[in-house]
């Protein structure tokens, strides 16, 4: 088990009394982004407008919309993949589970 499942659903339900939040790709992520969509630019900050749990095999998704609000190029992105300014309000929460996830994914990998 990856998730601490009842810390997550507080969590996921959290976020989404938050939407729409906003947050930066990782350089990581960024980068497929560029790749995926040439045509648009990659903004530094970018609004999360919805947020799932997919499980203890994805974790939390969150729906990132990127370019014009015309025609956005949409994509669903693990939470694990973004940064968050630390001011916000669930900021703290938000690093925790991430570095929880990150920590138990390559235990787990480790151990395979």
């Amino acid at each position: 088990m990856i998730d601490n499942h009842e810390r997550t659903e507080w969590l996921v339900v959290k976020l989404r009394e938050s939407l729409p939040l906003p947050a930066k790709l990782t350089p990581q992520l960024a980068a497929l982004v560029r790749k995926e969509k040439p045509d648009i630019s990659v903004p530094q900050t970018c609004p999360i407008t919805r947020v799932d749990y997919a499980g203890d095999e994805g974790g939390i998704m969150c729906r990132v919309e990127i370019g014009s609000e015309d025609e956005p190029a949409v994509f669903y992105v693990s939470i694990t993949h973004l940064a968050f300014d630390r001011r916000l309000p669930l900021a703290r929460e938000i690093t925790t589970y991430q570095k929880h996830r990150t920590k138990r994914i390559r235990f787990i990998n480790r151990a395979a």
